[in-house]
């Protein structure tokens, strides 16, 4: 950035020293995602249904965000966002409106899923008939669940499941976005493994998971060594005297 700024105000002022390409050589590494199994993420939902919770909504809300991002890829920011009128119960959409880059897309749920937020929106009001806010998640005091709080309450339930280290802060190990993270490898892998064509469906994935780039979904392929070789696989199968 001091660079770019640099060559546009040496225009104004030929004094300007302008520094030279690769003077700070560092480049931005993504961390490697944690892919979780089926059964990690049902043990982390069924401590979190487990929680202290006097009301009764602090159980109940987290075991079914957790669910949800699990089965959703969404942002937890996306989540903790939601408001009721974003959770049509009827058709199974959700309606994400305050996206990371400003754009709103719509999202489609499997029944189960459906399912398991039709109860969740029963049990909530029932604990709180005559809500003032208008979320869809809500935590012990009736107001709407933060993303702090989102994130240090899986820190504790993960460490519960012993799926994440104790240490400083939250401790180390699988994040929550990874979650996120594991939605996405996952769909990947069952196209790969289906026989389809996975570049002429990315987009579609890219769009549901939100991305403003189908850069962005292509990097799990070489983030995941399974994906890449699925990849690695296919691309073989494709040349000459390749598999068919």
């Amino acid at each position: 950035m001091v660079r770019h700024f640099a060559v546009w105000f040496s225009a104004v002022d030929l004094r300007t020293e302008v520094p030279p390409q690769g003077l700070l050589p560092h480049r931005f590494h993504r961390q490697r995602p944690y892919i979780y199994c089926h059964s990690e993420i049902e043990q982390l939902m069924q401590v979190a249904a487990k929680l202290p919770s006097p009301k009764g909504i602090r159980s109940v809300t987290y075991s079914t965000l957790f669910g949800l991002l699990a089965v959703t890829g969404m942002r937890i920011g996306e989540a903790v966002s939601l408001d009721r009128d974003d959770v049509d119960l009827v058709e199974g959409i959700l309606t994400i409106r305050r996206t990371k880059f400003g754009k709103s897309r719509l999202i489609y749920v499997h029944q189960s899923t459906q399912n398991a937020l039709e109860v969740y929106a029963k049990t909530r009001d029932r604990i709180f008939p005559h809500s003032m806010t208008p979320a869809f998640f809500l935590a012990e005091r009736g107001n709407r669940i933060t993303i702090n709080m989102t994130e240090w309450t899986f820190a504790q339930v993960s460490r519960a499941a012993g799926l994440r280290a104790s240490g400083k802060g939250h401790g180390r190990g699988p994040r929550l976005h990874d979650l996120r993270h594991q939605f996405a490898v996952r769909t990947l892998i069952d196209w790969y493994r289906a026989g389809l064509d996975v570049e002429r469906e990315l987009p579609k994935l890219a769009t549901y998971l939100g991305h403003t780039s189908v850069n962005n979904t292509y990097w799990y392929i070489e983030a995941v060594p399974e994906l890449l070789q699925l990849a690695s696989d296919r691309l073989k199968w494709r040349r000459p005297g390749g598999r068919p």
